[in-house]
């Protein structure tokens, strides 16, 4: 058990140091909504969710509604489902349901890859380890950028603020040179995005995310329809 915590943890140190200096630019962004630093710490202890938190706060800074904040991270965060049940296939039968709901909470992007390219099953102690690290280095991340949003002078703030919106690139850019699918997408994600705001400018942050993001993925489905032969491909990788 102690080795495959170990080797959770040692796996963990890459995803920690790139959480690092991503959630530093969160806090730094929450802490420029009006958050205090123990308020950006908590959410990201509890939320581990980049985009989510992100949507959040714009959220909480613009003064939204529950079911404005539910809608949002419902639709952001729905993926994270999706990845759970198909790791679900390679959890060990250590993994009874107490284990299985703890594991939830960190099932990321990144942790989800790392999990799905390990050899064998997963066993309890190697999510954690791997879950542990990784969530520390995103509560430390956000920790040190909201205690520096509050000294570091504005402009400084915000151009270090910028580090998440990096991290979204570098997220959607290589995917899209390689599949217009992608890139019509996300195009038409961001036209709808600044049609929002300089011009419904009477729609809320949050339903404006959750119309972009639906209407973008429900034209991209229907222009772009997946063949059976990219289906299968996917299956078989």
């Amino acid at each position: 058990m102690s080795n495959n915590f170990l080797r959770g943890m040692n796996h963990g140190i890459p995803i920690a140091l790139g959480y690092l200096s991503v959630s530093f630019g969160f806090g730094i962004k929450a802490v420029q909504s009006g958050l205090t630093v123990f308020q950006s710490s908590a959410i990201s202890a509890t939320s581990l969710t980049s985009a989510g938190q992100l949507a959040g706060v714009g959220i909480i800074a613009a003064g939204g509604t529950i079911l404005e904040m539910i809608l949002v991270q419902l639709t952001i965060n729905i993926r994270y489902s999706l990845m759970a049940l198909s790791l679900s296939q390679k959890l060990d039968k250590k993994f009874t349901l107490p284990h299985r709901l703890l594991a939830s909470y960190g099932i990321t992007d990144e942790i989800f890859a790392v999990c799905s390219a390990q050899p064998g099953m997963l066993t309890p102690a190697y999510m954690y380890g791997l879950i542990f690290v990784a969530a520390l280095g995103w509560i430390m991340g956000t920790f040190l950028g909201a205690s520096a949003g509050e000294i570091l002078p504005a402009s400084v703030s915000s151009a270090m603020g910028i580090v998440l919106y990096g991290m979204f690139l570098a997220i959607i850019i290589p995917p899209s040179r390689k599949r217009k699918s992608v890139l019509f997408v996300t195009a038409i994600a961001a036209a709808l995005s600044v049609f929002f705001r300089y011009v419904l400018t009477m729609v809320s942050s949050g339903f404006a995310v959750i119309i972009c993001a639906v209407a973008a993925a429900a034209l991209g489905a229907w222009l772009f329809p997946i063949s059976d032969d990219e289906e299968g491909e996917a299956d078989e990788s």
